[in-house]
């Protein structure tokens, strides 16, 4: 096993290839001099960009192990602004487009014998999947009179207990199979990659009986374990690993923007 950080170490070691699967950049070219309803500069259009037009632009080299901030030439979270109005937003981190993911399916189901028996690991850290929220209930609008402020205690205690009921809910959903690595755990669930071919799967997805699925993937692998597909929760890229047919598939699929990579490399 290869050392957390690195290619490896997200996806596993002993596979025949691995490819990086850069997340797609979202774009909006806007009007600086009008602004909509909510006084934000006016988008005139909205695009999907990869990496490279952006490096394009900003004389950035791109390779397997290129980071954001080399192509962007920042290295904070904000939006990259040209001057033709076009802002490119940061790439998201530990989400693979369902999109894109419904695109993989296709090279993914042919590279497994058991393309109906897939596992789905989720990251147990998100804040909406681990039952430890708080409730905090105030009141806007200068100081409540007896009245106001006996009525604000009578719904803040409903809701006290609204809260407590939805949680422990969520903790009895959340109570099924994890899986425990060295640095991260996750919730597992079963699925299929039918299930995954079409990117409108979390509209129905659920942890147990109580909770939606707002979160694509952290680790999915089928049965036979003949790939894993690995989208760690602070990398803006997703890890196949997998056969080398499986790898050289995906590298010549021009819908995704992929690279070789090593299961040495550090995931970037």
């Amino acid at each position: 096993m290869q050392a957390f950080g690195t290619i490896g170490g997200t996806a596993g070691s002993g596979f025949e290839a691995y490819a990086r699967v850069l997340h797609p950049l979202t774009a909006h070219r806007v009007d600086p001099s009008a602004t909509d309803e909510h006084g934000d500069p006016l988008v005139l259009e909205s695009a999907t960009w990869r990496w490279a037009d952006v490096a394009a632009r900003t004389g950035a080299r791109m390779h397997a192990d290129v980071a954001w901030s080399a192509v962007s030439g920042r290295d904070d979270e904000q939006e990259l602004a040209f001057d033709d109005g076009w802002r490119v937003e940061v790439p998201d981190e530990g989400w693979f487009d369902p999109t894109q993911l419904a695109a993989l399916t296709e090279h993914l189901e042919v590279a497994t014998s058991r393309p109906l028996d897939v596992v789905a690991g989720i990251w147990e850290g998100w804040g909406d999947l681990n039952g430890g929220s708080t409730l905090g209930v105030g009141w806007q609008g200068g100081t409540p009179d007896a009245t106001e402020l006996r009525e604000l205690r009578e719904y803040a205690t409903h809701m006290a207990s609204l809260h407590r009921d939805r949680q422990a809910a969520l903790r009895a959903s959340l109570a099924g199979p994890r899986l425990r690595l060295p640095h991260r755990g996750y919730i597992v669930l079963d699925t299929a990659l039918t299930e995954l071919a079409d990117p409108s799967w979390m509209d129905e997805a659920s942890v147990g009986t109580s909770v939606g699925v707002a979160h694509t993937p952290q680790l999915l692998w089928p049965e036979d374990h003949a790939w894993v597909v690995a989208t760690e929760v602070d990398a803006d890229s997703t890890i196949v690993a997998g056969s080398r047919r499986l790898i050289d598939g995906v590298l010549d699929d021009a819908r995704f923007e992929s690279f070789a990579v090593r299961p040495d490399s550090n995931l970037v």
